[in-house]
């Protein structure tokens, strides 16, 4: 495993001493959807910087769905691209397509999630944070904050994603070694601002009104702004009436903090690119052996 540092447009423009790129990459990408704010962001970024690298992109929107993305995948092999770039939807399911690319000598990286597969050479290496981590810092503040008592209500990211499965595994890792911490209740809202409002108002109803309940975790900063909206709607104050911690990052969820309705959110980078097209792009020109996981850093924000 290898920490990443960005290697900036601008870095790549001096390199290149205001001359134009010596070779164009053409590379195809299959982005997850356009759920939440963070994706968006991430999608808008890797376009908008793309020419920086002298990258061609070929983006495509699986929204949600792991048959869009397979369709766009052979698509991309069928173009005969440089590179092939996938944010999986879930971790299953990938190594009839991936055998594909790799029979037709067309290397795959994945990003911002991983995959599941018996063979690992079948992709070049994954360019993403560690979501356990972002797990383990959002129960790491909780346990602080609550002194290591606390009843907590889960809103999961869709189900089989990586970013759930990491998410969740390093938070309960923290809290486990707590007796007074629990998750009394969890349940996926897709990562989207609707969907955490209705697993919220489910919890509203089925805990008294959130009697015992003294913290609320969401696998993303959407799934916390859906929150936010259930209980305010239910006459609760979020950020007073429970602790409020999430994943991302994103400007809503900063202002949510500011506004006193969230406590504390670990950043996901949405400006990426500056880590993902430099690996690519440098493989492209020399393959050579990678880490199977360059890491992007991640850093936990409060309201404080």
């Amino acid at each position: 495993m290898n920490i990443l540092k960005p290697v900036t447009g601008a870095a790549v423009a001096c390199l290149m001493s205001g001359a134009a790129f010596a070779q164009d990459y053409t590379i195809g990408f299959s982005q997850v959807g356009s759920e939440g704010d963070w994706r968006p962001a991430f999608s808008k970024n890797m376009r908008d910087e793309a020419g920086s690298y002298g990258v061609d992109l070929k983006f495509a929107n699986a929204q949600g769905k792991q048959e869009e993305q397979l369709r766009a995948v052979r698509a991309f092999i069928a173009q005969g691209v440089d590179a092939i770039i996938i944010a999986p939807v879930v971790v299953t399911g990938w190594e009839d397509v991936l055998e594909e690319a790799a029979d037709a000598e067309i290397p795959v990286f994945l990003v911002d999630r991983d995959v599941d597969v018996d063979d690992k050479s079948l992709y070049v290496s994954r360019i993403s944070a560690d979501f356990n981590l972002e797990g383990k810092l959002a129960g790491s503040w909780l346990a602080t904050e609550s002194l290591g008592n606390c009843q907590i209500v889960e809103m999961q990211g869709t189900t089989g994603s990586a970013p759930a499965l990491e998410r969740k595994g390093g938070f309960e890792a923290v809290i486990d070694q707590f007796p007074a911490m629990e998750i009394v209740a969890t349940q996926s809202g897709d990562f989207t601002t609707e969907g955490g409002k209705k697993v919220m108002e489910a919890f509203i109803k089925s805990t008294d009104n959130l009697d015992g309940i003294c913290a609320a975790f969401a696998h993303n900063d959407n799934m916390q702004l859906g929150a936010i909206q259930a209980m305010k709607e239910a006459g609760l104050k979020p950020g007073e009436d429970l602790l409020m911690v999430s994943v991302d990052y994103v400007p809503a969820i900063v202002d949510a903090m500011e506004a006193g309705e969230a406590n504390a959110s670990v950043e996901l980078r949405s400006a990426v690119a500056e880590f993902i097209y430099p690996v690519v792009t440098d493989y492209i020109d020399n393959p050579t052996e990678l880490d199977k996981w360059i890491v992007i850093p991640s850093d936990l924000h409060t309201a404080d």
